[in-house]
């Protein structure tokens, strides 16, 4: 889904106007973050529209063909429209048929092509196009959250990047060939950033990176300092940390991309006293160890099953959303069964699947035994029957409790009804809250608070609560 991006701000009419579209993952929309908050300092004005823009930057993603398609197609849009573009993001590190740049290739008019985290090489093409009117400290930038800078999500979430890059060389992944190698932040600037988002209001955190459970392993879990303390580079002081700054601020703090290696289970406790929402990203991809070594995944997949049984034993209220592919080159139906079997006995709360889509240049396009596209799509459809009749009925059971709802929308203070989110899901990927008008006429809601809500009924992947 595409966004033309408009931060408010007050600028003077000569101020030049840029057009940003931020498309892909929440990993990309933190690039995006990073070099709006840099034009934005430079005195730079947004522009809603394409032609009302001096010119237009597209944050492209190219991880599976229809995002490719979708980059491409805004591309063409935004020179249509605007004549004047800058590509950055996963797309712009691809290499097309011919050997070139694939941007180049299929838009040679635009005015420069970046690959992704490259903030100064976009900074540095948009002032050879359109210089920049002045040079303020960033501080001084409006409608920021200081070091945090400007955030493209509404002002009570926001993503927090913990490390850029992977070294997992999993066989239907191209991203390590475009994004690189883990590099994971200093753990000094990541916990800075946290705490300027809780100070400017955000009330959930959502940590984010490739592989979150690797974090520090590239810098040996060196010690970094924070506010006159020395932290560990690593997942479990980082979650603890952040858990303590977010509670002063009675804020959520949720993990995505959470790879289950043996060291996630110190997280667990965690997450059972409440420091940090008991809330698991675990992109799991398949159960059959057969197909996991196919793919070339990190974690074998034959003790997820006891893990994620230890892992409720210490903490009953965990939520754990996954993503799987159906059709995995020579997936037998036997192994396929196996997946079924594993979500229905795993009772994963949040399942995505994707059929599989070979990319280019992946690895996996050369494993033998490639399904037809109709049978892998009608894996996908079966994946989701089941994953779909697991999640309902996990819902169900919520019916009759109280639960906390953070306000994600409360037209009229909410004396209509809103809608709202639980700790069980994250924005934009998992299920919501529809919030009733209150019963009593002094209830009021606002957007990014919370509320206690009593649950009254499920629809679909969805729950419907009565405000208390």
């Amino acid at each position: 889904m595409s966004e033309v991006a408009s931060p408010e701000r007050t600028v003077t009419p000569t101020a030049p106007k840029v057009g940003f579209v931020s498309l892909g993952c929440p990993k990309a929309l933190t690039d995006s973050e990073l070099i709006l908050t840099q034009l934005s300092a430079e005195g730079y004005q947004t522009a809603k529209t394409f032609e009302g823009a001096d010119l237009v930057i597209v944050n492209t993603c190219g991880f599976i063909d229809d995002a490719v398609k979708e980059s491409l197609d805004t591309i063409g849009e935004a020179l249509a429209e605007n004549g004047r573009v800058i590509v950055t993001g996963c797309l712009g590190a691809k290499t097309g048929d011919q050997g070139g740049n694939l941007v180049r290739q299929m838009h040679p008019s635009v005015l420069a092509v970046t690959g992704p985290h490259a903030t100064q090489e976009v900074m540095d093409a948009v002032h050879a196009n359109l210089p920049k009117p002045h040079d303020p400290f960033i501080d001084l930038v409006p409608n920021t959250f200081g070091v945090a800078g400007l955030k493209l999500t509404p002002r009570h979430y926001a993503y927090l990047k913990i490390s850029e890059g992977c070294n997992h060389r999993c066989t239907f992944c191209i991203i390590p060939s475009m994004r690189g190698d883990l590099v994971s932040r200093p753990v000094g600037d990541v916990l800075s950033e946290a705490k300027a988002l809780f100070e400017g209001g955000v009330k959930e955190l959502l940590v984010i990176s490739q592989d979150t459970s690797a974090y520090g392993v590239d810098v040996k879990y060196r010690t970094g300092f924070w506010d006159g303390k020395p932290v560990k580079t690593r997942m479990l002081e980082l979650v603890r940390t952040l858990g303590e700054i977010a509670e002063p601020y009675g804020a959520w703090v949720r993990l995505h991309y959470v790879y289950p290696y043996p060291s996630v289970d110190e997280i667990i406790p965690l997450m059972a006293s409440g420091l940090v929402l008991p809330y698991l990203d675990v992109p799991l991809q398949h159960s059959h160890p057969d197909v996991l070594k196919r793919m070339k995944r990190p974690a074998s997949g034959e003790k997820n099953l006891e893990r994620i049984a230890r892992w409720r034993e210490t903490c009953p209220e965990l939520v754990i959303r996954s993503t799987f592919i159906a059709g995995f080159p020579g997936e037998t139906e036997q192994e396929f069964e196996h997946l079924l079997d594993f979500i229905r006995e795993a009772e994963i709360d949040r399942a995505g699947c994707f059929a599989y889509s070979p990319v280019e240049g992946a690895t996996a396009n050369d494993i033998p035994g490639m399904l037809p596209e109709a049978e892998r799509e009608a894996r996908r459809a079966r994946f989701m029957e089941v994953a779909e009749a697991v999640s309902i009925a996990k819902l169900q059971k919520r019916i009759g409790s109280t639960m906390q709802v953070l306000v994600d929308s409360a037209p009229a203070l909410g004396r209509k009804g809103g809608v709202g989110r639980t700790y069980a899901d994250a924005p934009e990927i998992d299920g919501t809250v529809r919030l009733l008008p209150p019963e009593k006429i002094s209830k009021t809601m606002k957007v990014g608070e919370f509320t206690r809500a009593r649950i009254v009924g499920a629809e679909g992947h969805d729950l419907i609560a009565l405000p208390v």
